[in-house]
């Protein structure tokens, strides 16, 4: 009786509203920015994203009730997007169809995803977590902003995705409105009421959609609503490009992350420790909606490191809302006429707003430097994976030509580089060491001797 009550709540569905919309803003331009990279007919974007509200509200629900059981969302991993969009961009410069791209990002999603689940049914996550200190971690969340708002940015400018992209340039009236959109999402998010902060990100997809319409005028590329279709493999049938596989399971050992980032973080503001069992169900779940994601042309799974700053300021801490929310994710999904209607959505708006969104990483990544003591000798643990990492963002795909195709894939990726490297570096090196004095060692000896 109590669990109807709690289900009758008015104030349970308002929340669980407010997880529909943050669920809604972080999905819904990812299956959009794929189909465009990878050149798929209107038809089929609108069909991947109703998959993607379908299988993303599952994933949420799933999580909340059989996996970690708390309220943090299951949804298309931004690391695994950014590595995606990336090999498309370098995909035609290394004579490269975007079919045998497809296809071979299958293949290793697929085996990506087998790992991770025996990770969780096998318990090794407690171990995994061991070599993801926070220096690592640091490296992680800097590098992937820096990715991740690399492709925003030129979704602002009006560069299209994929091939495309070849002879582009940039458009200077819709930069205009996107860069007005993403200092419009700032504003609201640095000084609007906490009740209107929360939504900053949906306000600004809003209000620059409709304007965009109103300049723009743009037509309409499907010419009517087709009903809800399963197609497998629509980003290119199963191929064995082997550099594509190895660095996509690579990226998907490496998108483990994500999984400590928001397991670790929502601690505190649960006041318990994840168990052995609740790391096990984590990872089986991802691993299982990964799989279905790679057989759907979805960007695979993990929890979403961001909602620790939706729970922290909204305070909706409870499971309930949050099942809730992702279940009317995927009612969204099974209605034909949304998802038709949110393809719709522009590239420039939605890049707008995410790029203001995913500024905040540079927080995260700052969160996990600060646990770190630099000194001038030791500070290469993060310098040397930080700016190789960039450095190798900035390269033209052309460059890297010469290097054999197997790792070349791995070696053009700047965030895949910089993550191992800040990993082999952590754990190889003890850093806590080097550039520590005899004086200080007995500076510390002495506050500890006082205090006692």
């Amino acid at each position: 009786m109590a669990g109807i009550k709690e289900l009758l709540k008015t104030s349970n569905w308002i929340s669980g509203l407010q997880w529909l919309f943050f669920i809604f803003t972080n999905i819904v331009v990812i299956p959009i920015t794929v189909g465009a990279a990878f050149e798929l007919p209107p038809e089929k974007v609108v069909n991947l994203l109703q998959l993607s509200f379908i299988v993303t509200g599952l994933a949420c629900m799933t999580q909340a009730i059989f996996g970690h059981k708390r309220a943090i969302m299951e949804g298309q991993s931004g690391l695994w997007w950014g590595i995606t969009l990336a090999l498309c961009a370098t995909a035609s410069g290394q004579g490269m169809s975007l079919e045998e791209l497809g296809g071979s990002l299958t293949v290793g999603i697929m085996i990506s995803a087998s790992i991770t689940f025996l990770i969780g049914i096998s318990g090794l996550g407690p171990h995994l977590a061991k070599f993801f200190s926070p220096a690592v971690m640091g490296v992680f969340m800097f590098l992937l902003g820096c990715q991740l708002i690399g492709i925003f940015l030129k979704g602002m400018l009006g560069i299209p995705f994929g091939d495309q992209a070849q002879d582009a340039q940039i458009d200077l009236s819709i930069s205009l409105l996107a860069i007005l959109i993403a200092i419009l999402v700032i504003i609201l998010s640095v000084k609007a009421p906490p009740a209107i902060r929360r939504y900053s990100l949906l306000i600004g997809i809003i209000i620059g959609w409709i304007t965009y319409s109103l300049i723009f005028n743009p037509q309409n590329p499907v010419s009517g609503v087709s009903s809800l279709s399963i197609d497998l493999f629509p980003l290119g049938e199963p191929a064995w490009n082997l550099g594509i596989i190895i660095t996509t399971v690579l990226a998907g050992l490496l998108n483990v992350a994500n999984t400590f980032g928001a397991l670790k973080g929502t601690e505190g503001l649960y006041q318990v420790q994840t168990t052995k069992s609740e790391y096990r169900g984590t990872f089986a779940i991802t691993g299982i909606f990964t799989f279905i994601g790679g057989v759907l042309g979805l960007v695979p799974y993990s929890p979403y490191v961001s909602s620790i700053g939706f729970l922290s300021q909204t305070g909706i801490l409870k499971r309930l809302p949050f099942i809730l929310g992702g279940f009317m994710f995927v009612v969204m999904g099974l209605i034909p006429p949304i998802g038709h209607f949110f393809s719709q959505l522009p590239l420039s708006v939605g890049s707008a707003a995410l790029f203001a969104s995913y500024l905040l990483l540079f927080n995260s990544s700052f969160t996990f430097f600060k646990q770190i003591e630099f000194n001038t000798m030791n500070a290469y643990r993060s310098a040397i994976p930080l700016f190789v990492g960039v450095v190798i963002m900035s390269l033209p795909a052309s460059y890297f030509e010469s290097i054999p195709a197997v790792v070349r894939p791995l070696l053009s990726s700047g965030l895949l580089m910089g993550i191992l490297l800040a990993l082999l570096l952590e754990n190889l090196i003890k850093w806590d060491r080097i550039g520590v004095t005899e004086e200080d060692t007995d500076e510390k000896l002495d506050k500890t001797t006082n205090s006692a």
